[in-house]
C-alpha cells in the first residue's frame, strides 16, 4: 500500500526530503492514539514495556527473612497482664469470677497478672472474711447495701471448672455495680489528680478471688506489696506484708512478688523519699522474709519498678542495682506515651512517639549490664495514654498502632517480658470494657498470643527504606516484624514463620516476598476497624468479618485468608495485619 502525502505549493520542494518518508512516523502516530483512546474507553491491561536492567518498581518493597539463627528469644509469657488494685475500691474485684471474664482471660494465656498500680502502696492485709459483717453492717454506700450478701449467695451458686469457681452474675447486679464504679471512678480520678490517696484494704476473701481469677485463667500471679508503710529510720516495715505471706501460704498459692510501685514519685505521693540503695535494701529483707516460707523459699522477686527513666530514676536505679540487683529476677520499668488529657486520634500514627521508648530502652539497659549483665528486663505497666486514658481514643483502633509496635519493638531489644495495664476496669487503657466486651487492643492481642512465638527473626527489606536498619523500619511508616510462629498453634506445623506489619502510611504498599519466603502459601489476619468510626471504631474486623464473642460466651474463631503462593502482599493504607508463611521449614523454628 503507498502512502501519498500532500503539501501545499508554498513548501520548497527542490531541496526536502520525499513526503513518504513519513509514514512510519503517522503510522506511529495513529497507534498511539489508538492505544490513548482505548485507555479512556476502560482498557486498563498493562502494556509490555521494556526495562532497563537493575530497574526495580518504586512500589514494590522487597522482603526477606533469616531462618536459621533467631536474633532473640522471650518469654514464653512476654505478653502479659495487670489488674489495678483500684478495682477494690470500685467493687469489680468481686466479680472476677464472671464465666465472660475468666473466658476473655484464658484467651491471653499463658502469662503474668500483675497485681499493681499508683494504689499499691496504699493496700493494706486484713485477714478478715466479711469486714463489712464485722462493722455490723453492710458500709455506708447506696450500692453497697445488702451487696456482700449478694456477693456471698452468687458464690454459693457457683459452678466448677477445672476445679475453678466460674459465676454467672444475674443483669441486675452487674447493671447496679456499673452504676457503683462510674461513681467511684470519678473519685479515684480526683485522687489522681490531687495525687492523695485513700489507703485500700484487701481481705483475706478478696485475695482468694484475685488468685481464683487468676488460676482459672492459665495466669500466673505476681502480687506487689505496699512499699510505703515506714519505720521511723526509713527502713520497711514488713508487718502487713508477712500477715499476707502467711495467709497465702496457708492456702498453697504459687505468687510471684514485688514490692512497691514507681519509687521516684514516693515523696510527691507521701512526702518521704526512699533512694535506690535504701529501697535495695527493702528487697533483701523481702527476699529473707521469703526464704523460711516453704513455699515461697524459691519465688520469683521482680523490681524495682521504676517510672520513666530520667535523670533522678537512672539515679534511683544505678543505687537499687548496686545493693540488690542480683536479688531480683528481672529488672522492671514503666512507661506512658501520651498525656491522656491532651490527646488526638493522629496522637497514635506519629513516627517520632512510637520511637520514644526504643532511648529509654538502651538507658535501663546501660545500667542493668553495668552490674549484672545479662539480667532480664521487664517493661511493666505499660499504658498508651495517662491519667486513665482517654475515652474514644485509648480504647479503640487507633491505639493500636502503638500497641502493636510495642510489642515488636521490646522483643527485637531484647526486653523479656511487657505486661499490658490494664486487662480490665482502670480508665480507658482496658482490653476489656465493663460490659465484658473485648476492646480492639484485645483482638490484637489475641491475633499475637495465637500466632506469634518467642524467638524474634531478623528481617531484610529493600525498595522504599533510607539506610539499612536490621528489621523493622522502611521510611518509619511501615514496619514489619518477624517471628517464628507459635509452636503452641497446631494450625501450622513448625518451621513456619509470622509476620506482622504495622503500614502507618496512607496509601497502600506492596510486598514482595523474596530468598526463604519466596513462592509460598501465607495466610492472611488482616485487622481494620469496623463501623463509622473509623480509626476511633472500638470494633474490629479480621479480613472483613467483624470480632465478637460467641453467643456462648466462647471466643469466635480466627479465620485466615489463604493467599496464593507467590502473590505480592498488599497492605491497605493505615492498618496492620498478621501473615504467615507456611512451610518455610526454617531452621530456627524447628526445635523450642
Amino acid at each position: 500500500m503507498r502512502v501519498l502525502c500532500a503539501f501545499p505549493e508554498a513548501m520548497p520542494s527542490s531541496n526536502s526530503r520525499p513526503p513518504a518518508c513519513l509514514a512510519p512516523v503517522a503510522l506511529f502516530l495513529a497507534l498511539l492514539l489508538h492505544r490513548s483512546l482505548s485507555s479512556q474507553a476502560g482498557d486498563r491491561r498493562p502494556l509490555p514495556v521494556d526495562r532497563a536492567p537493575g530497574m526495580k518498581e518504586k512500589t514494590l518493597i522487597l522482603l526477606d527473612v533469616s531462618t536459621k539463627n533467631p536474633v532473640r528469644t522471650v518469654n514464653e509469657n512476654f505478653l502479659s497482664l495487670q489488674l489495678d488494685p483500684s478495682i477494690i475500691h470500685d467493687g469489680w474485684l468481686d466479680f472476677l469470677s464472671s464465666k465472660r471474664l475468666v473466658t476473655l482471660a484464658r484467651g491471653l494465656s499463658p502469662a503474668f497478672l500483675r497485681f499493681g498500680g499508683k494504689r499499691t502502696d496504699f493496700l493494706q492485709f486484713q485477714n478478715l472474711r466479711n469486714p463489712a459483717k464485722s462493722r455490723g453492717g453492710p458500709g455506708p454506700d447506696y450500692y453497697l447495701k445488702n451487696y456482700e450478701d449478694d456477693i456471698v449467695r452468687s458464690d454459693v451458686a457457683l459452678d466448677k471448672q477445672k476445679g475453678c469457681k466460674i459465676a454467672q452474675h444475674p443483669d441486675v447486679m452487674l447493671e447496679l455495680q456499673r452504676e457503683k464504679a462510674a461513681q467511684m471512678h470519678l473519685v479515684l480520678l480526683k485522687e489522681q489528680f490531687s495525687n492523695t490517696y485513700s489507703n485500700l484494704i484487701l481481705t483475706a476473701r478478696s485475695l482468694d478471688k484475685l488468685y481464683n481469677f487468676a488460676d482459672c485463667s492459665g495466669l500466673h500471679l505476681i502480687f506487689a506489696l505496699n512499699a510505703l508503710r515506714r519505720n521511723p529510720n526509713n527502713s520497711w516495715n514488713s508487718s502487713s506484708a508477712l500477715s499476707l505471706l502467711k495467709y497465702s501460704a496457708s492456702k498453697k498459692y504459687n505468687i510471684s512478688w514485688e514490692l512497691g510501685n514507681e519509687p521516684n514519685n514516693y515523696r510527691t505521693m507521701h512526702g518521704r523519699a526512699v533512694n535506690g540503695s535504701q529501697l535495695g535494701k527493702d528487697y533483701i529483707q523481702l527476699k529473707s522474709l521469703l526464704q523460711p516460707i516453704r513455699i515461697y523459699s524459691r519465688a520469683s522477686l521482680y523490681g524495682p519498678n521504676i517510672g520513666r527513666p530520667r535523670k533522678n530514676v537512672i539515679a534511683l536505679l544505678d543505687g537499687f542495682m548496686k545493693v540488690a540487683g542480683s536479688t531480683v529476677d528481672a529488672v522492671t520499668w514503666q512507661h506512658c506515651y501520651i498525656d491522656g488529657r491532651v490527646v488526638k486520634v493522629m496522637d497514635f500514627l506519629k513516627t517520632r512517639l512510637l520511637d520514644t521508648l526504643s532511648d529509654q530502652i538502651r538507658k535501663i539497659q546501660k545500667v542493668v549490664n553495668t552490674y549484672t549483665p545479662g539480667k532480664k528486663i521487664w517493661l511493666e505497666g505499660v499504658v498508651t495514654t495517662s491519667a486513665g486514658g482517654t475515652n474514644n481514643l485509648s480504647d479503640s483502633y487507633a491505639a493500636g498502632f502503638l500497641w502493636l509496635n510495642t510489642l515488636g519493638m521490646l522483643a527485637n531489644q531484647g526486653i523479656d517480658v511487657v505486661i499490658r495495664h490494664s486487662f480490665f476496669d482502670h480508665g480507658y487503657n482496658h482490653l476489656v470494657d465493663q460490659n465484658f466486651n473485648p476492646l480492639p487492643d484485645y483482638w490484637l492481642s489475641l491475633l499475637y498470643k495465637r500466632l506469634i512465638g518467642p524467638k524474634v527473626l531478623a528481617v531484610h527489606v529493600a525498595g522504599l527504606q533510607r539506610k539499612p536498619r536490621p528489621g523493622r523500619v522502611i521510611r518509619d511508616k511501615l514496619r514489619i516484624y518477624a517471628h517464628c510462629t507459635n509452636h503452641h498453634n497446631h494450625n501450622y506445623v513448625r518451621g513456619s514463620i509470622t509476620l506482622f506489619i504495622i503500614n502507618l502510611h496512607r496509601s497502600r504498599k506492596k510486598i514482595k516476598l523474596a530468598g526463604t519466603l519466596r513462592d509460598k502459601l501465607v495466610h492472611q489476619y488482616l485487622l481494620q476497624p469496623y463501623g463509622q468510626e473509623g480509626l476511633k471504631s472500638k470494633s474490629v474486623q479480621l479480613n472483613g468479618q467483624p470480632l465478637v464473642m460467641v453467643d456462648d460466651g466462647t471466643l469466635p474463631e480466627l479465620k485466615p485468608r489463604p493467599l496464593r503462593a507467590g502473590r505480592t502482599l498488599v497492605m491497605p493504607p493505615v492498618t496492620m495485619g498478621f501473615y504467615v508463611v507456611k512451610n518455610v521449614n526454617a531452621l530456627a523454628c524447628r526445635y523450642r
